[in-house]
C-alpha cells in the first residue's frame, strides 16, 4: 500500500462513515479498483475503525462524558433500590436507549454476519445495497420534521433503530442512512436523530475494531506500512470529523435526497461494472 493509496482510503472511510453513502461499500470499491488483497490490510481497516471514532469523540466528548458520569449514578441508585428514574434523567434515559438499540444491532451481525460478509465476494450486491440506501434515505426526507425528544422517545424507537443499524451489514447498505431512516420514521426531532445515530455508532464500530483485532495482529506489522497506516488513519480522523458536522446541516437543511442520487447513480455503475467485468 502506497502512502497515496493510505490517504485515499482514510479519506473515503472518514466521510462515508458518518455520511449516508455506505463505507464498506465505497472502500470494496475501492479496493476493487486499486487490486487491493483485503486480508493484507486488515490491520489498517480496523486502525480506520479507530481513526472514525476518534471523530465521534471529538464532536461529542460532552455527551460522551455526561453518559460515562451518568453510569455511576445509575448504579448508585439501583443499588439504593431508586430504579432507573430515567424521566427524572434525560441523559440517563439517552445512554438506556442507545443500549437498547445495540442489542438488536448485536443479535442481527451474530446471526447473519457470516452470510452477508459472503455477498462481498461480488460487487453486485454492494451495487444494490446503493441503491436501497437511496430509497430509504429518499423516504427519510420525506418524513418532515418530527417532534419526538429523548423524553418522549421509548423503548421501541431504540429496538427500531437497533433493527435497521443491524441491516446496515448488508453489502453497500449505509449504517447512518439506516439509522437516520429508523430515526426520522419514528419521529425524533432533527437535532436528536443526528446526535443518537452518531453515539449508537460508537458500540458497533467499537465491537467491529476489537472482533478484527486478533486476526489483523495475527498477520503481523509490516513496518513499511506504518507511514501510509499513520498518514491514513489521520485524514480518517480529519475527515470523519468534517462529515459530522456536513451531516448535521445537512439533515437540518433537509437535503438528504441529494445524498439519495449519489447513490442511486453510482450504485448503477457499480452494478454495470459487475455484470460486463
Amino acid at each position: 500500500m502506497t502512502y497515496l493509496e493510505g490517504i485515499i482510503l482514510g479519506l473515503v472511510q472518514g466521510l462515508t462513515e458518518f455520511l449516508p453513502v455506505s463505507s464498506s461499500g465505497h472502500l470494496a470499491i475501492l479496493e476493487n479498483l486499486f487490486k487491493i488483497d483485503e486480508d493484507k490490510v486488515l490491520l489498517f481497516a480496523v486502525l480506520l475503525h479507530v481513526g472514525t471514532l476518534i471523530s465521534v469523540f471529538i464532536v461529542y466528548w460532552k455527551d460522551i462524558w455526561e453518559l460515562i458520569l451518568e453510569l455511576g449514578f445509575t448504579v448508585k441508585d439501583l443499588v439504593k433500590g431508586n430504579g432507573l428514574r430515567l424521566e427524572e434523567r434525560p441523559i440517563r434515559k439517552l445512554g438506556i436507549m442507545i443500549l437498547v438499540a445495540t442489542v438488536p444491532t448485536m443479535i442481527i451481525g451474530v446471526l447473519f454476519g457470516d452470510l452477508f460478509d459472503k455477498l462481498y465476494t461480488s460487487i453486485i450486491p454492494i451495487g444494490i445495497g446503493l441503491l436501497f440506501t437511496g430509497i430509504i434515505l429518499f423516504i427519510a426526507e420525506q418524513q418532515g420534521s418530527g417532534k419526538r425528544t429523548i423524553e418522549n422517545m421509548n423503548f421501541r424507537n431504540a429496538i427500531f433503530v437497533g433493527i435497521v443499524q443491524g441491516i446496515a451489514i448488508c453489502p453497500g447498505v449505509s449504517r447512518s442512512g439506516s439509522t437516520l431512516f429508523g430515526s426520522l420514521i419514528c419521529k425524533l426531532d432533527r437535532k436528536l436523530a443526528v446526535k443518537f445515530i452518531f453515539l449508537i455508532s460508537i458500540p458497533p464500530i467499537l465491537g467491529s475494531a476489537i472482533l478484527e483485532a486478533p486476526a489483523a495482529f495475527k498477520q503481523g506489522v509490516d513496518m513499511s506500512q506504518l507511514g501510509p497506516m499513520f498518514i491514513g488513519i489521520l485524514v480518517a480522523a480529519i475527515s470523519g470529523l468534517l462529515a459530522i458536522k456536513f451531516m448535521i446541516k445537512i439533515v437540518s437543511d433537509k437535503k438528504l435526497s441529494y445524498f439519495s442520487y449519489y447513490v442511486w447513480v453510482l450504485g448503477i455503475l457499480v452494478i454495470f461494472w459487475g455484470v460486463f467485468s
